[in-house]
C-alpha cells in the first residue's frame, strides 16, 4: 500500500460504520472521514472529519459526494448501509473515488431476497415461499420485505386475518415458512482471484432491531460448504456474510446474503480478521494472508455514552489517592484521559497530599513521566492555593476538595465517574 489512504465511511452513523471505524482507526495507512444525512447519529462523536450530504434520492447527492471526495482527496468510499451499497455501485462511473464493494450484479441480487433465493435454489437450502394465502398449510408464517434490513417490518403471523391486515400495508412482503430454530451469521472474506479465504460462523444469541448484541463462535463444516456453494454463484470482492436459520428438522436454511461489513464481525476482528482493511487490500490487489488466533470468544454489545460539550482547559490538575490509584490499582480510564491530554498538548499536574514517598509510589505503579509537574502537599495545605490558571480543571475523588476549589476559583471540577464526558473517541 502507499503511504496513506483517505477513506470515507458512508454513512458513518450506523452500527456498520462504527465497526468500520473501529477496524480502521488504528491502521497507520488510513485516515478516516465520514458522511451522511443531517440527522442525529453517532458519526460526529467518533469521526473528527464528518460531513453532511443529501439523501441518495436527491438528484444532487452524487455531486455533493464528489465535492467531499475532491476537497479531501478521498481514495475509497466504504458503504455502511444496504441501500448505500446499491446507490454507490450503480454510480461507480460518476463517483470520483473507488468503492469498497463487490460487483454491481452481486449487490443487486443480494439486495433482493427473491432474487437471492431464486439464484440459489438447489445450491443451498432456502425457505419455502408461499405464492398466495391459499397455499399456506399451517400458521405461524413469517413475513418480511423483499428488500429490507434490521428486521424492519418483519412479523411472525399467527392467523390469516392478521396476515391480510399486514399485507394491506403493501410493503412487497414475502410470505415464508417460519423457521423456529437457532440463527447464525457466517462472516466471509473473498479475493476475486483466490476465492474464499475465510469463513467463520457465529450464533446470534441475543438480537435487537436485527442487530446481534450477543454472539458466540460456532464451528460447523456446513458453513464452509454453504460459503463455497454461494461463492460459485456470486462474485465477492472483500468482506461479505450470510445468515442461516434452522428449520424444525434441523436443516440450515439461507435467510440472506450481504456484500458488506457486519457490525458483529468484531468477534472475528479481535481474532485477527480485520475485514475492513482486508477489503481495501483486496481492492488494491495486494496479496493477503489470513492470520487467525484460534481462541473461543463471546461478544456482547450494549449502548455506550458519548458527549458533546463546551468544556475547554489548558491544564489538568489530578489527585493521586483514590483517584488515579483506586483500591490499590491504577484507574485505567483516568490514565486514558491523561494520555488524551498528552496527545493534545495539555499540561498535566499531579496535586496530592499523599502520605508516603510520592516518587516511589509513582514508580511502583509505573506512572512516572506522565506529569509535567508534581506538587506534593502537606495535609494542612489548601489545594486551591496551588492552582493559578483560570482555564484549569481539577480531577479529585474528594467532594470537599472539589467544592472548595470550585467555590474559590470558579473552575470546573470532576470525580472519576464524570470523566467519560471528557473522553474523545474521534479519530
Amino acid at each position: 500500500m502507499k503511504k496513506q489512504y483517505n477513506v470515507l465511511v458512508f454513512p458513518g452513523g450506523t452500527e456498520i460504520g462504527l465497526e468500520i471505524q473501529k477496524s480502521l482507526s488504528q491502521c497507520k495507512d488510513i485516515q478516516l472521514y465520514s458522511t451522511g444525512l443531517e440527522v442525529s447519529n453517532h458519526a460526529p462523536f467518533i469521526f473528527a472529519r464528518h460531513f453532511v450530504i443529501p439523501s441518495i434520492y436527491d438528484p444532487l447527492w452524487v455531486d455533493s459526494l464528489n465535492q467531499i471526495v475532491t476537497n479531501h482527496d478521498i481514495n475509497y468510499i466504504f458503504p455502511a448501509y444496504d441501500d448505500i451499497i446499491i446507490a454507490l455501485a450503480q454510480n461507480t462511473e460518476r463517483i470520483k473515488a473507488k468503492i469498497v464493494s463487490s460487483p454491481l450484479n452481486t449487490c443487486l441480487i443480494t439486495r433482493s431476497k427473491t432474487k437471492t433465493y431464486h439464484l440459489l435454489t438447489g445450491t443451498v437450502p432456502v425457505p419455502r415461499i408461499y405464492d398466495n394465502l391459499d397455499s399456506i398449510e399451517q400458521y405461524p408464517v413469517f413475513i418480511k420485505p423483499d428488500e429490507g434490513q434490521g428486521s424492519q417490518y418483519a412479523h411472525l403471523v399467527n392467523s390469516r386475518i392478521r396476515l391480510l391486515e399486514l399485507l394491506e400495508e403493501d410493503r412487497n412482503f414475502l410470505i415464508m415458512e417460519n423457521l423456529d430454530g437457532d440463527e447464525y451469521t457466517v462472516d466471509c472474506f473473498s479475493d476475486r482471484e483466490a476465492g474464499l479465504l475465510f469463513c467463520g460462523g457465529r450464533k446470534r444469541i441475543r438480537t435487537k432491531s436485527g442487530i446481534s448484541m450477543n454472539s458466540q463462535l460456532v464451528h460447523n463444516a456446513i458453513f464452509l460448504e454453504y460459503a463455497n456453494a454461494i461463492s460459485k454463484k456470486l462474485k465477492f470482492h472483500g468482506a461479505w456474510f450470510f445468515q442461516v436459520k434452522k428449520d424444525q428438522h434441523g436443516t440450515f436454511k439461507l435467510l440472506e446474503i450481504a456484500p458488506r461489513i457486519a457490525g458483529t464481525m468484531a468477534i472475528h476482528r479481535v481474532q485477527g480478521i480485520n475485514f475492513a482493511i482486508l477489503s481495501i487490500y483486496e481492492q488494491e490487489r495486494v496479496p493477503v494472508e489470513i492470520l487467525l488466533n484460534t481462541v473461543d470468544v463471546e461478544i456482547d454489545r450494549a449502548l455506550i455514552n458519548r458527549y458533546r460539550h463546551n468544556v475547554t482547559y489548558s491544564v489538568v490538575y489530578v489527585d493521586l489517592d483514590d483517584t488515579l490509584i483506586l483500591n490499590g490499582v491504577v484507574n485505567v480510564n483516568l490514565v486514558r484521559f491523561l494520555y488524551q491530554c498528552i496527545n493534545k498538548g495539555i499540561r498535566i499536574v499531579l496535586l496530592s497530599k499523599h502520605t508516603s514517598n510520592i516518587d516511589l509510589t509513582l514508580r511502583k505503579y509505573r506512572l512516572t513521566g506522565i506529569f509535567d509537574e508534581v506538587i506534593h502537599l502537606a495535609q494542612t495545605d489548601i489545594k486551591s492555593d496551588s492552582i493559578c490558571e483560570r482555564d484549569a480543571i481539577l480531577i479529585d475523588d474528594s467532594f470537599s476538595e472539589r467544592k472548595a476549589v470550585k467555590e474559590r476559583l470558579e473552575i470546573l471540577t470532576f470525580d472519576s465517574s464524570m470523566l467519560e464526558m471528557l473522553l474523545d473517541e474521534r479519530v
